[in-house]
């Protein structure tokens, strides 16, 4: 075994590898980008070396600076991680060159299954069953488009060299084909350098299975159980679980085994994941197989309690596997759920933004947290945008469904946007309890997961009023200078002298503002009332304070106790004690109680000084990215909803179209030009209007 181990990746999937190495006792060296100066993969590292620029093309794909850094370290050995460079041959091969062990498999292996087209052709001998498609060489549009017409539609595009649902599109009819090809044929350019499409039979309502297999050198190859990974969103895997529910033991021998003579066919090596296609009447058939370990390995390894990267490491040794087929056994059942910075209601759009609070569930025999970030750190732009991988283990599915139902609970995360509320929704719908998944089933039940959330007025204004000022009151505290400790002027509890100790309070909470008093009746007890606020002006609000908050626009107004320690918010109604969690953010605060989240914030008066009109100005960058093409002429009449421009920000392209009828009259950047978020991409004249005028996108 090699004492010294370089990873050449960051993020989560470092952390991941750098826990193992540390536990068979092997130094690790981490690499970093300038982002990444200060990330925790570098901090937990025995050293790390600098390899570039922010952008991961600049730096972590840059093949002789990973070589250099493990040079410069000693590594004996270099881990790729899953992503990044761990697919790719050259890598491998310059590993080699340089007398450092790439912990992956031979170059050729990596090249066989490098393209889709190829890797089913070797399936195709092989004897592995194949769903139908076209996969040859000649890649004109119309030869592609003949084949889509030939097999009938639904037809699915996919790039040769693709993986991660980069260069993906499904094609409902030959009318959408071409714009589909183009749009394909972009992204996996982008992605890979690389536009060869395949183009495939797009089953209805299959399942995505995959099966988790491992080789050795010395001819011996297992699988170790499946995954099923069909609940995805943008072809991208959302939630995982293990083993795949409804597999017979009979289903999950004939899918391993064929695994495994997939392997064997390359003369594999290490872990790799061979992915099917489930139809609903039991068939399956050959995908794409990653050579590499897979993010959802840690379902795996939950259910047949082994270290996956341990065994990466061993293989890669030269030592034998550490079990034979008969030796693996399952037990219980296992969950992940990748945790996003993204908005799920804007078409899962990638968000950036500080950690500003950031409370995983506490870890456990049962609970499994798997992050590269920590309080305080920064989404950046340039890197896939994921917090963390929440991993559930328990005896059967339903146990662990309520496990991971909790642990979302828990998770407690301010300062940007992210998919929590999505996937509780999601994994507490009644057909994914009962099991009835397909890789539709975000779309087909979006009514139920995309609910809106139940508000509870009366609980949440009360209790944010009370955050609010009992925050005041312990930073006012820690604050205030030596001197009379009884003095009523250093006390923060708005004594008045035979006035009640009254507070007014004016926040915004659930999309709305509303005016609040909170009267102070002795020691931890008081009196908070909570009234809509349709005021405009200092005047109107002046009067609206001074009259009664008995009437109908109040919509809390409760007697309880109330208690901030810290961050944790204890109230008392009745005797119903409840415990919430308050943590501050860029722009407010957030109250996590067990049932949801309250984000509010102290709701400013409007003093005339307005920022941007939100009905003019120029369309928006939504976040920092790159031009990747300009779709619309300047001048030309385009119609509300036409492509304008497209961008490429987070590994992902977003598409900025025209609000209304109209045309671009300038475009403020080129292809491949970066932008920032906020800035403004065109100057866009709705049709009728002689003067200029803009829109959000």
């Amino acid at each position: 075994m090699f004492t010294k181990l370089l990873i050449a990746n960051r993020g989560e999937i470092a952390c991941r590898v750098i826990r193992t190495a540390r536990r068979l006792g092997i130094a690790t060296v981490a690499v970093y980008s300038d982002a990444d100066r200060h990330a925790l993969h570098v901090q937990l590292a025995d050293e790390a070396v600098h390899v570039g620029p922010a952008p991961a093309r600049e730096s972590y794909l840059v093949i002789a600076n990973i070589i250099e850094a493990a040079r410069r370290s000693g590594a004996q050995a270099i881990h790729p991680g899953y992503g990044f460079l761990s697919e790719n041959a050259d890598f491998a091969r310059a590993c080699a060159e340089a007398g450092v062990v790439f912990v992956g498999p031979p170059p050729a292996a990596i090249e066989a299954m490098g393209s889709k087209s190829a890797a089913k052709a070797i399936m195709e001998r092989a004897g592995v069953p194949l769903v139908p498609g076209y996969h040859g060489d000649d890649q004109k549009p119309a030869r592609l488009k003949a084949s889509a017409d030939e097999m009938g539609y639904p037809v699915l595009l996919k790039a040769t060299a693709g993986g991660g649902g980069k260069g993906m599109r499904q094609v409902w009819s030959a009318a959408d084909f071409d714009d589909a090809l183009a749009a394909a044929q972009r992204e996996a350019s982008a992605s890979f350098g690389d536009e060869r499409m395949l183009v495939e039979k797009y089953l209805t309502r299959p399942r995505h299975v995959e099966v988790q297999v491992f080789c050795d050198s010395h001819g011996e190859g297992v699988y170790l159980a499946e995954r099923d990974c069909s609940l995805q969103r943008r072809h991208q895997k959302v939630i995982e679980e293990a083993p795949a529910p409804g597999m017979s033991a009979e289903l999950r021998a004939a899918m391993g085994e064929t695994a495994v003579q997939a392997a064997r066919a390359i003369d594999y090596v290490g872990a790799g994941t061979v992915e099917f296609l489930l139809d609903e009447d039991g068939s399956f058939y050959f995908m794409e197989m990653n050579t590499r370990l897979q993010v959802e390995h840690p379902v795996t390894e939950m259910i047949t309690g082994q270290d996956l990267v341990e065994w990466q490491l061993r293989v890669a040794a030269g030592e034998p596997l550490p079990l034979k087929q008969d030796a693996i056994t399952l037990h219980g059942h296992a969950f992940e759920a990748r945790i996003y910075a993204e908005d799920p209601d804007n078409d899962f759009l990638p968000a950036t933004g500080t950690l500003a609070h950031l409370r995983p569930p506490e870890e456990s025999s049962h609970v499994r947290v798997d992050t590269g970030v920590r309080e305080g750190d920064e989404i950046s732009v340039y890197y896939d945008p994921m917090i963390a991988k929440l991993v559930v283990w328990d005896e059967d599915r339903g146990r662990a469904l309520q496990r991971l139902a909790r642990a979302l609970v828990d998770y407690r995360i301010g300062g940007t946007v992210t998919n929590l509320d999505f996937l509780y929704n999601l994994v507490t719908t009644k057909p994914f309890r009962n099991a009835e998944l397909d890789t539709g089933f975000i779309e087909r039940h979006r009514e139920l997961i995309f609910r809106e959330q139940d508000i509870d007025l009366a609980r949440d204004l009360p209790a944010a009023a009370l955050a609010l000022l009992l925050q005041r009151q312990q930073t006012a505290r820690g604050s205030r200078q030596p001197g009379d400790p009884w003095s009523p002027w250093d006390s923060a509890s708005a004594w008045r002298l035979n006035e009640p100790h009254r507070h007014r309070l004016r926040l915004h909470c659930h999309q709305q503002d509303f005016e609040a008093v909170v009267e102070a009746r002795g020691k931890d007890h008081y009196v908070v009332s909570a009234r809509v606020s349709a005021a405009t002006t200092d005047d109107e609000r002046a009067e609206q304070r001074q009259g009664a908050t008995d009437g109908v626009d109040v919509v809390a107004s409760e007697a309880l106790q109330a208690r901030l320690s810290g961050e944790t918010l204890t109230l008392d109604r009745d005797g119903h004690r409840q415990r919430a969690t308050l943590a501050r953010t860029q722009d407010g605060h957030t109250l996590y109680f067990a049932e949801g989240a309250c984000h509010f914030r102290e709701w400013q008066p409007d003093t005339g000084e307005g920022g941007h009109d939100a009905s003019a100005g120029g369309l928006l960058a939504p976040m920092n990215g790159t031009i990747v093409a300009l779709v619309a002429d300047v001048g030309a009449p385009v119609t509300a909803g036409s492509p304008l421009l497209i961008m490429e920000a987070m590994k992902m392209e977003h598409t900025l179209r025209a609000p209304a009828d109209g045309s671009v009259e300038q475009f403020f950047f080129q292809a491949g030009d970066l932008v920032s978020g906020g800035a403004e991409l065109l100057q866009f004249t709705p049709a009728g209007e002689e003067n200029r005028e803009s829109a959000h996108a």
